[in-house]
């Protein structure tokens, strides 16, 4: 393809094997903001609504693009990665090789062929081919090799031919002749063109946080269904700093929010549909005030501005749990299958008494199971908070991530 303009768009890091535009959009200023603060995002390069290439910026400033042919398939992928000289190095080059449409569709490359740089011009090359134990179903990019079965060839190169420029955000041309090596020829001169995408109504908003524990009928995404409030016990927060994570799971930064120290009860949302109940929520109430305002539970590095349309901070579920708890509470993991995940196979939530020195933790099933999910604090008229609930977005208004 000759080109002499390129559109440029910008979104969430997605992969090509889940297609060729992005699946969550952000707008230009989004993504500046989450280069500046060196967060990941996507760039896609686009020629008459082809996809020539996209580029993801890693943290780390490091940089993967994947390169389109005419045919707008995925055909290789490099990892570039700082260099002495302040420039980029191709450090990693993938190219793959398919026999037809169905095999590109599924991932079962023919050929695989892998360049390897070191930083002072030291060249391997690793071929693969699929031959008689047939190509992996596995997306190109998340395909381990047999170094044992695979030829290599070593060789010294200058490390130059393998270096590009650092881009400043915005400065895509630095890519354009990448995509020479899937045949595109670039004009003398190339325009970016933006493609406009507005902030819109900028990240999730809490809506409808009381209506989830209000008893009685309501509509869901599955249809009718039935609200009803179920205590869950009392939680001791002696130190005032509430933790909300699962508790399979419990990071060296949890999702914290201080609250007064106490006793308070926690109170879930199960939600009775014809598939099932389910806990739909899940809040600890310190005041018995109405909530003024909902803000989201955010960690100190976390910033708002940095969140596309509809997206969110939240807790991530990798047990179908989460959980209540003082940020003193300690969790042994051993213990947990027995003493917390098999009672929840028949119960919505179980409490985890604590030692004499201990407060104790309540969990409850997650939703429908693994994800991320908001946290939102209920605020007074004067700033206190009221209740911190966690929403597993099962009848609640908004999406998210």
């Amino acid at each position: 393809m000759i080109f002499d303009s390129l559109e440029v768009s910008y979104g969430d890091m997605w992969g090509p094997h889940r297609g060729t535009t992005h699946p969550d959009p952000m707008s230009r200023a989004v993504a500046a903001r989450r280069h500046a603060a060196g967060k990941d995002y996507a760039v896609l390069l686009s020629a008459r609504e082809r996809p020539l290439a996209l580029v993801e910026y890693w943290p780390r400033r490091m940089w993967r693009v994947y390169l389109f042919d005419d045919r707008s398939w995925c055909m290789q992928m490099i990892d570039l990665k700082p260099h002495g000289t302040g420039m980029l190095l191709a450090h990693r080059n993938t190219r793959w090789q398919f026999s037809d449409e169905q095999s590109h569709a599924f991932s079962r490359w023919d050929v695989q062929e892998t360049t390897i740089v070191s930083a002072d011009g030291r060249v391997e090359v690793r071929s693969e081919f699929a031959g008689s134990r047939g190509a992996s179903t596995e997306p190109p990019h998340a395909r381990p090799s047999d170094p044992s079965a695979v030829p290599v060839r070593r060789f010294a190169a200058p490390v130059e031919s393998f270096l590009c420029p650092l881009p400043e955000f915005g400065d895509w041309q630095v890519f354009v002749p990448l995509l020479a090596q899937q045949g595109h020829e670039p004009a003398t001169a190339v325009v970016l063109r933006d493609v406009s995408v507005d902030d819109g109504a900028g990240p999730l908003r809490a809506g409808g946080i009381e209506e989830l524990f209000r008893p009685g009928a309501c509509d869901t995404p599955d249809g009718p269904a039935v609200v009803e409030p179920v205590d869950a016990g009392l939680l001791r927060l002696p130190s005032g700093q509430l933790v909300v994570s699962d508790p399979g799971w419990i990071g060296k930064t949890p999702r914290t929010v201080a609250v007064p120290p106490g006793e308070f009860p926690v109170t879930l949302s199960v939600l009775r549909t014809t598939r099932g109940a389910y806990v739909a929520a899940a809040g600890v109430t310190l005041l018995d005030v109405p909530a003024h305002e909902w803000d989201m539970a955010l960690r100190p590095d976390e910033d708002l501005g940095l969140l596309s349309e509809g997206r969110f901070y939240g807790v991530g579920v990798d047990t179908g749990t989460a959980a209540f708890m003082d940020a003193t509470r300690t969790v042994i993991e051993d213990e947990l299958d027995e003493g917390l995940f098999l009672p929840l196979d028949s119960h919505f939530s179980v409490e985890l008494p604590g030692t004499e020195f201990e407060p104790n933790l309540i969990a409850f099933r997650a939703g429908r199971g693994d994800g991320a999910y908001p946290v939102w604090i209920g605020r007074t008229e004067d700033g206190r908070v009221g209740r911190v609930v966690v929403d597993f977005q099962l009848h609640s208004a908004g999406g998210g991530e």
